[in-house]
């Protein structure tokens, strides 16, 4: 009996991972269709947990015997997307159906979960319980994080002024590493305003990107400051940068005198990319964003991140710009990670050990629908308290 349950329940395993795989969710990645298959058949055969990367790379893209995951981050990033697929699935097509699977982070291993069934009605109820759907833990959380981000941002745009407010007993505490405290202390430290102001540029996905990068901001910030006050970028005042410490999102294209405090300098963000106009040898003119040839594929951009001082020398400014949604959170991401915030401090220190206390650094941002899966640091310039007056022609 016991092993003829098991077969029933592995059929049914099967015939559900057939109906993902013919979904329209799947219908046009062929890469995801093999990489599910393959992980679920290694799974039903309980052989996933042993899986390794490199062996995933080599079975399932074909990789040489050569093939270092430490160099190459397609599995890694594939895997990712799969999650998000699988996701997105339960989301429509599969919002009946009676089998939840899922493929949790950490490993290779696929589950698989019966819906939990409507209650059945005791013969003495009159009105039968609403069925309840049960959708996969990453559903919930992607609507958590959508609602969170409206409360966050949603306020911030459309009303005006929105304040992050922690009180010293229901604050978390931050990792606040040596090398966040370089990136961050000069923007918090001093008794001044902080104001996060959020690009309203075009195009959309500009806007988007700063929406994104303001809620893990806020998060980042909230646990730091007690009070962080959140502007749209074109109602922000000439006063207002020069009483308080700035940090941008997005392009600032709306403000004249905004744009002002970062003309002249080495880096310069438009819409073909990053300008280098002063490269030194061996270094490009142009950091140009790639978007992806196919909805499938990878996209790179480039985030810029400069730390000017503020109006008449007053405060400091952090920029966190971009053109791409991926590039402006990448960029938060980096400047609010403990690891890559070591990886960052490391390469800009000078001669003496010490950050310079103004700068330009260029972030490459390898994404996948909007999200980032890998950031890695370009390189950067430590600039002058005053920018350079820009060649007259």
């Amino acid at each position: 009996m016991i092993e003829a349950t098991m077969v029933l329940e592995l059929e049914a395993s099967s015939a559900q991972i057939q109906r993902i795989l013919q979904s329209k969710a799947f219908r046009t990645s062929e890469v995801h269709r093999n990489l599910l298959s393959y992980l679920a058949e290694k799974s039903l055969a309980g052989e996933a947990d042993s899986l390794k990367e490199y062996t995933v790379g080599l079975d399932v893209f074909a990789k040489p015997s050569s093939y270092d995951p430490r160099q190459e981050s397609t599995v890694r990033m594939h895997v990712a997307r799969l999650r998000q697929k699988i996701a997105e699935y339960y989301r429509t097509e599969g919002l009946d159906d009676p089998i939840i699977v899922d493929l949790p982070k950490g490993g290779f291993r696929v589950t698989f979960e019966p819906r939990q069934a409507a209650a059945v009605p005791g013969e003495s109820e009159a009105v039968a319980e609403p069925t309840k759907i049960v959708r996969p833990t990453r559903y919930w959380f992607e609507v958590v994080l959508v609602a969170a981000l409206l409360l966050a941002v949603g306020a911030a745009l459309y009303f005006g002024t929105k304040w992050w407010q922690v009180s010293g007993q229901e604050s978390v505490a931050v990792e606040w590493t040596p090398e966040l405290k370089a990136l961050w202390e000069p923007l918090i430290a001093e008794n001044r305003p902080l104001i996060v102001a959020v690009s309203t540029a075009r195009p959309e996905s500009s806007s988007a990107g700063a929406a994104s990068g303001v809620f893990r901001l806020g998060e980042f910030l909230g646990k730091l400051k007690t009070h962080v006050q959140v502007l749209q970028s074109d109602q922000i005042e000439a006063p207002e940068v020069a009483m308080g410490n700035v940090v941008f999102l997005g392009k600032m294209v709306e403000n004249r005198q905004v744009r002002a405090m970062t003309e002249g300098r080495p880096f310069v963000l438009d819409a073909a990319g990053i300008h280098n106009t002063q490269p030194l040898s061996g270094e490009p003119a142009l950091f140009a964003d790639r978007p992806p040839a196919d909805p499938s594929d990878t996209e790179e951009s480039y985030a810029l991140i400069s730390r000017v001082p503020g109006l008449y020398g007053n405060g400091q400014v952090l920029y966190l710009s971009g053109n791409r949604v991926a590039s402006i959170t990448g960029g938060v991401q980096a400047f609010t990670d403990p690891e890559f915030a070591k990886t960052l401090v490391s390469r800009m220190k000078d001669a003496s050990g010490t950050v310079p206390k103004y700068y330009q650094v260029i972030l490459k941002v390898r994404s996948m629908d909007d999200m980032p899966i890998e950031i890695s640091y370009v390189l950067h310039r430590a600039i002058s308290p005053a920018p350079a007056t820009p060649a007259t022609k």
